[in-house]
């Protein structure tokens, strides 16, 4: 039997759920829309949803990069992980991973929180972002010297966050001269708040030519054909490790002034912030040596990594 109050009612619901999925108005133009009230217009949609009028489906590309998250959150016991589509153009892949990872932390932060963030192209860029675009207010420390390194843009927004940043060079010319500049009472200050961090981003470095310490003429070709010959296959704060994650010793990390790998085991809430099949040896070390709690990637390079 034809029943006109609930034929009513369900083209009403068809009409709001139009308005509000489709047509992006907003629940209270939807009432004034339609001459209803806005409590109305939720519970109408609430029993759209609940009867069947409203259907959502999980597309496929999204489906597969959760199956991926999961699979590298197993197999590498992290605590979270957080994929992206792969942009087709592999020279804005930093860029792409890292307004992911500011999306991403900027949905975790607290106000008054610290930050930690460690060299390279990514983990900057990252920073640059947030510091544009958080509403609350955050410190940023550093995790290692080289004060210019951290500033490629003297126009960036950046310096409208708190930054707190390690005042020595990255590299200095021998182990008793990073040994003693690490005791200067202005490095230990600001090392000191790296502790306090509720999150760490660290970017993941390559064995390539195209790796921001050697562009920014840190270390040489010749540092990097050693590092090589010895096992190296990336950097983290400018550590090199092997392919299993450990430490490759050398002169080089010796004079390095950065958080040593040991400590950044013992930080919260560390987050990898790397994507390319450039980088794929270099994360797969850095996921086996544990230093990640959180990796932020793209779908591709996912891929490469479940296949390790």
């Amino acid at each position: 039997m034809y029943d006109a109050a609930t034929d009513f009612e369900e083209n009403l619901m068809i009409k709001i759920a139009w308005y509000y999925y489709m047509e992006d108005l907003t629940q209270q133009a939807i009432a004034n829309q339609l001459g209803i009230s806005r409590m109305r217009v939720i519970k109408l949609l609430d029993k759209a949803r609940q009867t069947g009028i409203i259907q959502f489906k999980i597309s496929s590309s999204f489906d597969k990069r959760h199956e991926l998250e999961k699979a590298l959150m197993e197999k590498y016991r992290l605590k979270d992980c957080y994929i992206v589509p792969t942009n087709p153009d592999p020279t804005k892949i930093n860029d792409t991973i890292a307004k992911a990872a500011s999306i991403y932390i900027s949905n975790h932060v607290t106000d008054n929180c610290y930050i930690n963030f460690g060299y390279g192209d990514t983990s900057s860029k990252t920073i640059e972002y947030l510091a544009k675009n958080l509403e609350t207010s955050v410190s940023f420390v550093s995790l290692t010297g080289g004060v210019g390194y951290y500033l490629p843009n003297s126009e960036s927004n950046i310096f409208n966050a708190k930054l707190y940043l390690i005042p020595s060079p990255l590299i200095m010319s021998s182990k008793e001269m990073a040994d003693a500049i690490k005791q200067e009472s202005s490095i230990v200050e600001v090392t000191s708040m790296i502790k306090l961090a509720s999150m760490t981003i660290v970017g993941i470095g390559a064995m390539d030519d195209g790796a921001t310490i050697v562009k920014s003429s840190i270390l040489s070709h010749n540092d990097f054909l050693l590092l090589g010959m010895k096992g190296a296959v990336g950097d983290v704060i400018c550590h090199f490790i092997d392919k299993d994650g450990n430490l490759v010793d050398t002169d080089i990390d010796s004079r390095l002034v950065s958080v040593k790998l040991d400590a950044l085991n013992q930080l919260e809430n560390v987050i990898g912030v790397a994507a390319g099949k450039h980088k794929v040896s270099a994360i797969t070390a850095t996921l086996r040596g544990g230093y990640l709690d959180i990796l932020i990637t793209d779908e591709s390079t996912a891929e490469m990594l479940c296949q390790e």
